[in-house]
């Protein structure tokens, strides 16, 4: 029986149309990813390895790679491999790979699930600039938190105080962040704290200290006296006081710019110096406080020492008797040093240097004829000189000798041996003062 034509092209429709669609040979490749399970931040590299034995030799293939339908990077190429240089949390889903040959012959991978991991945040600080958390009223703090492990984005808050009161939260793919504060004032004195947290849970710092240093202001210098006036003798306090700045404070005390001494504060406030007054100690006082952020000096205090009447006598007699030493003393020294020169030379000159006084009178030694020599005699003579309102005294010997009466009578007259000793007195008072120099 012959099937009209219409009836065989109908037939073969419906066949068409039962059969299943044609897709792509899966079992000709093989997707795989190394390492299966990345971390966050590291590389990952996909091959598309061909199975099929039915694959001509030289057929040469291009490949694409897919992730959630997606195709990676430029699409097809003739590279069986595809290097992912950083993958993150988001890259995970699932991936494939396909190829095709010149006769248009496509193969398709089975699926693979790849799942990136991440590293939790860990082991975060805070740290502060400038270091150590002592910054000056008015400058800026940078509080810095700082994770040691963490991928993906991470989020960081900063927390004020032991409540936690939040100050700024921010998130970047990093593991630092910072908080500027521009201006700091005294209300920033406290202790801080920060969080990290990746997903995985927040990672907290420990307390941090944050202290606004006060420069010292200048300071008030108050002199108290035990009366009403200041009298040598008594023992003065100098009060020295900044009413702002930070502790600790070190307080120095000035007489005419001169060093008196220093006392500190450890706590604040003010500070003493003990001061025991003399008549040199009449003058400016003032005083400096520094809590290494700048001295700071305060006004010249005057301070005016009464010396008493008695005190005032001693101090008129001592200042002439210093006055007449110091005139008269070198001046007396210069005469002894020429007599001991004189008396070094063995004779004495013509005409003394030093002082001409009147010179003495000749003493002629006798001597008799006797057994035993007669008793030696000495003469002597006073002369006075007068300076200004002192007198000096200067005494004279002469010796005699008697030689024994056997020997041939004759007169011998002996060196004169001259020696001076002058004494300070008043014209009041002057007395010979003899002095005998042993030959």
């Amino acid at each position: 029986m012959t099937v009209p034509d219409p009836v065989l092209m109908l037939l073969g429709l419906v066949l068409l149309m039962c059969a299943p669609p044609c897709e792509p040979a899966r079992e000709a490749l093989l997707l795989t990813a190394r390492p299966s399970r990345p971390k966050e931040g590291s590389s990952m590299t996909l091959t598309c390895e061909v199975q099929a034995a039915s694959w001509k030799p030289d057929a040469q293939p291009q490949f694409c790679f897919f992730r959630d339908s997606q195709a990676l990077w430029q699409g097809w190429s003739s590279s069986p491999e595809l290097q992912l240089p950083t993958v993150w949390r988001e890259d995970s889903g699932s991936y494939w790979c396909e190829a095709k040959t010149s006769e248009l012959r496509v193969a398709r991978s089975p699926r693979i699930q790849i799942q990136v991991q991440g590293v939790p945040v860990w082991n975060v600080s805070l740290e502060t600039q400038p270091p150590g958390g002592q910054v000056q009223k008015g400058e800026k703090l940078v509080l810095v938190c700082l994770a040691t492990q963490g991928t993906g984005d991470i989020t960081f808050s900063w927390y004020k105080g032991a409540l936690g009161l939040n100050l700024e939260t921010k998130t970047q793919r990093s593991l630092a962040a910072k908080l500027e504060i521009p201006a700091v004032t005294d209300s920033d004195t406290e202790k801080y704290y920060c969080a990290a947290d990746n997903g995985y849970g927040p990672s907290i710092s420990e307390l941090v200290s944050v202290t606004v240093r006060i420069p010292a202001s200048r300071p008030v210098l108050t002199v108290r006296v035990p009366g009403t006036r200041a009298v040598v003798g008594d023992v003065v306090e100098l009060r020295c006081e900044a009413q702002s700045g930070s502790p600790p404070i070190q307080y120095r005390f000035y007489h005419e710019d001169v060093t008196l001494g220093s006392s500190s504060a450890p706590s604040g406030g003010g500070a003493s110096f003990n001061l025991s007054l003399t008549p040199e100690r009449s003058g400016n006082y003032s005083c400096e406080a520094d809590n290494g952020l700048g001295p700071q000096r305060s006004e010249a205090v005057p301070l005016s020492v009464t010396v008493p009447t008695e005190d005032r006598k001693k101090l008129l007699v001592s200042g002439i008797l210093e006055g007449l030493l110091g005139t008269l003393g070198p001046t007396i020294i210069a005469l002894l040093v020429c007599c001991w020169l004189k008396k070094r030379i063995g004779r004495r000159p013509a005409r003394d240097p030093c002082r001409s006084p009147p010179s003495p009178m000749a003493q002629v030694s006798n001597y008799i004829n006797s057994a035993a020599p007669l008793q030696e005699q000495s003469v002597y003579e006073n002369v006075n000189v007068v300076s200004g309102e002192e007198v000096y005294s200067l005494v004279y010997r002469t010796q005699q000798e008697l030689q024994a009466a056997v020997e041939p009578q004759r007169t011998h007259t002996t060196d004169q041996d001259a020696s001076a000793i002058y004494f300070r007195l008043k014209k009041a008072s002057v007395a010979d003062v003899d002095y005998e120099d042993a030959m």
